[in-house]
């Protein structure tokens, strides 16, 4: 856990939150080693909610796909020519 802290700048406290978190989610197992407890990914629950995003992350990769080439004609139009009230 000592790393887990350092690495994400997390209290102990908050970092053993954290974990308690991940762990009542199912997306870490722990095992106890002496005085250690070491966690793991479970990738099972990782690929359920990949596949629950799937449909989302398309309509979302088709709605940023369509901005980006509104803005790529927007940047090429001329530019409105009223005059700047300030």
């Amino acid at each position: 856990m000592t790393e887990l802290v350092l690495g994400l700048r997390l209290s102990q406290p908050g970092g053993s939150k954290h974990l308690r978190v991940l762990r009542e989610a199912g997306l870490v197992g722990v095992r106890v080693d002496a005085q250690r407890r070491l966690y793991g990914l479970r990738p099972l629950p990782l690929v359920e909610v990949d596949r629950w995003l799937q449909p989302y992350r398309t309509l979302w990769s088709e709605r940023l796909d369509a901005l980006e080439q509104h803005l790529d004609r927007t940047e090429e139009e001329p530019h409105d020519r009223r005059p700047c009230h300030g």
